[in-house]
């Protein structure tokens, strides 16, 4: 019972997200908002993807040896 109760509160917030990043897209604010998490979460992942690269090269390389 307890699970589906934390459930039930986790799907609320989730679609309250939704429908507050909805109305918050409307708004140039918002928008801006957005624009701004997306470009640091874009420069986030490049470098990660970069690390991921760069240690994938060194593993190959003392495989290699």
């Amino acid at each position: 019972m307890a699970n589906m109760k934390t459930l039930l509160w986790f799907l609320i917030g989730v679609i309250g997200g939704f429908i507050a990043a909805h109305f918050m897209n409307k708004d140039p604010r918002g928008q801006e908002i957005f624009a701004d998490v997306d470009a640091r979460i874009s420069e986030f992942t490049a470098i990660l993807s970069d690390a991921y690269r760069q240690q994938e090269a060194r593993l190959s390389d003392s495989a290699d040896d």
